[in-house]
């Protein structure tokens, strides 16, 4: 930009300048033109003149040092006017325009998370159904009681074989009979001892002794000899 300035002004002294340069040719050549040039302007014309194409030079490299600047600062101006953009470098391209606000409601991934909410829920629903199945198949520890009761008769003459018969024929569930015996409580008289086996859940003490007392022809009373947990 500034070597159009330098050959204007240039231009525009062309016949000084050829002046000058035939002055100091014919000077350095020593001819009677040198002469009668030196003559005519003399050395000091010569020096003014190369001292005032000197400052001319001078003035001209100050003009194209502020006009480099110039640019330099409208460069920068015009880069942080179009947020980046620059023109003759290699910066980052400006950022996209924003999408339409119609684009924005749609979700790209949506249907992916859908798809693995749907999956994770599944999934679980397989593990809590395996771990019901397990659990149902572990065994259940129920809770039982080994009880012995002593059934006492009315008198000496109550049928014992009978009052046997008719405690066993007791049913109710979670209830076993097991072993019995005569035991001798004075007079002639003999008591029923006899052992069963009952599930804490289902049969209570006082379950047994209201069905055995209800054979009230042969039984007088129902005791709890012994109850033990198994």
């Amino acid at each position: 930009m500034a070597q159009p300035l330098l050959l204007d002004s240039t231009w525009r002294e062309q016949q000084k300048f050829e002046n000058a340069e035939a002055v100091y040719q014919c000077t350095i050549a020593g001819t009677s033109s040198g002469g009668s040039a030196l003559s005519s302007g003399g050395d000091g014309q010569f020096n003014n003149r190369m001292n005032t194409l000197e400052t001319e030079n001078k003035e001209l490299k100050k003009i194209v040092d502020d006009m480099k600047k110039m640019v330099s600062k409208l460069e920068s101006r015009v880069t942080a006017l179009e947020g980046g953009k620059s023109t003759g470098t290699g910066s980052k391209p400006a950022p996209a325009p924003a999408a339409d606000d119609d684009d924005d409601d749609f979700d790209l991934f949506g249907d992916d998370d859908e798809e693995a909410q749907a999956e994770a829920e599944k999934i679980k629903q397989e593990r809590i159904k395996a771990y019901a199945d397990k659990k149902a198949k572990k065994p259940v520890l129920i809770a039982k009681s080994s009880i012995v009761l002593d059934v006492k008769p009315w008198d000496d003459e109550t049928d014992m074989k009978e009052l046997e018969r008719c405690v066993r024929t007791v049913v109710m569930d979670g209830l076993l009979w097991g072993n019995s015996k005569l035991v001798p409580v004075g007079y002639g008289i003999k008591k029923l001892q006899i052992m069963c086996v009952v599930e804490d859940d289902k049969v209570g003490t006082d379950d047994l002794e209201d069905a055995i007392t209800h054979f009230e022809d042969f039984v007088q009373s129902v005791d709890v000899s012994s109850f033990s947990k198994i």
